[in-house]
């Protein structure tokens, strides 16, 4: 009995300070909060096989890119995520496509194919890979505490803690501030040729989740996105 109880206890030790470790906070509309205070927003970026391209192709790209960054007033995360790639709902789809055919012709040539997919991509070893580019926001020392009014309430006669309202109106205009750079963000990527599409709340909770759990499958990245805009 004390072996079990100390190890639960250790469990659940464990599984406090993995937590502690975090810096997020929540995720709100799409938007990361921090902790600190500080907002980020991640951006899922388009691919572009700059091998392919010609000389002048590739001068232009790199001088672009490069007008793009001397243009922020504030640091970018670009990151890369390369993961097996999950061929799981493809699969399910020809699934699907087989039990509705009633030829036994293309039955048998859609198991074929089903087979032929998952021992060439076993084989193959296929990786797949995302790129995204984070959008800070972080207030200033004074924002942080609320302006003025954070002031007051840190002083003997002040108000005290914020409240509902207030906390709202503070987080709207942190986001908006946030949003103006994701704009810059775009549209200097969109002159490089790079389309971006900013993750949803679940987008990004699933992109964390897949960051902790890296051996674990999940939904694909909302790569349709980039054809609506």
């Amino acid at each position: 009995m004390p072996t079990s109880s100390s190890s639960s206890s250790s469990a659940r030790v464990s599984s406090h300070s993995t937590q502690e470790f975090v810096p997020i906070s929540e995720v709100r509309d799409g938007v990361i909060v921090l902790k600190d205070g500080g907002l980020r927003a991640i951006l899922l970026a388009s691919s572009i096989n700059f091998a392919l391209k010609s000389e002048d192709e590739q001068t232009a790209f790199i001088v672009q890119f490069q007008n793009f960054l001397n243009s922020l007033d504030f640091s970018c995360q670009i990151f890369v995520q390369s993961r097996m790639l999950d061929i799981r709902p493809y699969i399910a789809t020809l699934e699907i496509a087989y039990k509705k055919q009633l030829d036994d012709l293309m039955r048998i040539q859609i198991r074929e194919y089903i087979e032929f997919i998952k021992s060439f991509t076993e084989a193959a070893n296929i990786m797949t890979k995302n790129f995204f580019v984070v959008v800070p926001y972080a207030p200033t020392a004074l924002s942080s505490i609320g302006g003025s009014s954070g002031i007051r309430s840190k002083l003997p006669f002040g108000k005290g803690a914020p409240d509902a309202a207030e906390t709202n109106r503070t987080f709207e205009e942190k986001v908006t501030q946030l949003e103006q750079r994701i704009g810059i963000v775009q549209q200097g990527l969109v002159r490089c040729g790079v389309r971006t599409v900013q993750l949803g709340t679940e987008e990004a909770i699933e992109l964390f989740y897949k960051l902790f759990n890296p051996g674990e499958e999940g939904k694909p990245m909302p790569v349709e996105g980039f054809a609506q805009q």
